[in-house]
């Protein structure tokens, strides 16, 4: 399975990025908490090096607990602040204020000697595809926000969102995408939906997680579907088809709709809290 790369979309996100950068504090970094190196972008740490980090490992309640705790450890190693949330229940969003002001505190105390009192913090949110940027931008935001109108320095059309007196956000940089020269990320990437299903083939990727399932999470499978569990992933396939009820024509199984299946109870946290990665195993992210 080979995963094409479009650098256009890139190109423009980090232009974007680049012409915004100057105007704010702080960086905040949306992640998938499944796949907590592989949904970040490397281009992130060159253009954010002079500037205060929050990794935020999203959607932590689809992912183990105690591996999604490695990662909070194995970036706060790396000199970034690290949180779990799950944007969309609003897991750990009521901390993320108390957590940007913490991130924030050199800065802060830069200005307090430079008698610069109670100018708020201005934050940047950056994310990949499907890693929840805007629901965490909503949810954090609520219905209290009010924005403050166009600053100086920024293009027209840009808007900052006033949280409070204390944390403004810029709404909404582009969105960054991953570099996957490594094709095991972007099948990682798949698994999670970050690549749209429509350029990918159902039926191998499904069999690609059958895989890596049996191998990191043995009996997951077999005992959501009742099935025997086959050393063929595709025979799996049709083991779940036949267990859902999947025919086409009649009799006949179908392997493709059984593959979605899967996809989607996998996405959806219906197979259980799965982590596709471990910090041990990662190359540290400004070298991938």
């Amino acid at each position: 399975m080979h995963f094409l790369w479009y650098p256009g979309h890139m190109t423009k996100a980090r232009r974007m990025m680049q012409e915004n950068i100057k105007l704010i504090d702080l960086i905040i970094e949306l992640v998938d908490a499944r796949v907590p190196l592989s949904s970040r972008n490397p281009d992130i740490d060159e253009l954010g090096k002079n500037k205060a980090r929050l990794i935020l490992l999203n959607k932590a309640d689809l992912a183990e607990e105690g591996k999604s705790d490695e990662w909070v450890e194995y970036f706060r190693g790396k000199g970034y602040s690290a949180v779990k949330v799950n944007s969309k229940k609003g897991g750990g969003i009521k901390s993320i204020q108390s957590v940007i002001q913490e991130a924030c505190k050199e800065k802060m105390e830069r200005d307090r000697k430079r008698g610069i009192l109670n100018r708020p913090v201005r934050a940047m949110v950056v994310g990949i595809p499907n890693v929840g940027k805007s629901t965490f931008i909503n949810t954090l935001a609520g219905k209290a926000c009010t924005k403050t109108g166009n600053k100086p320095g920024v293009t027209k059309g840009k808007q900052w969102i006033r949280l409070n007196k204390n944390v403004e956000l810029l709404d909404t940089p582009g969105i960054l995408w991953p570099k996957f020269e490594d094709q095991s990320v972007g099948l990682k990437l798949a698994f999670i939906g970050s690549i749209k299903d429509e350029i990918l083939q159902t039926e191998e990727l499904a069999a690609e997680l059958v895989k890596f399932l049996r191998e990191s999470y043995p009996g997951v499978v077999e005992g959501k579907y009742g099935i025997e569990g086959s050393d063929d992933a595709y025979v799996c396939l049709r083991e779940i088809a036949e267990s859902r009820h999947c025919l086409v024509r009649g009799s006949e199984l179908d392997t493709e709709k059984a593959a979605s299946i899967l996809l989607d109870d996998f996405r959806g946290g219906r197979l259980g809290r799965i982590t596709l990665e471990k910090p041990e195993t990662q190359e540290s992210p400004e070298n991938l």
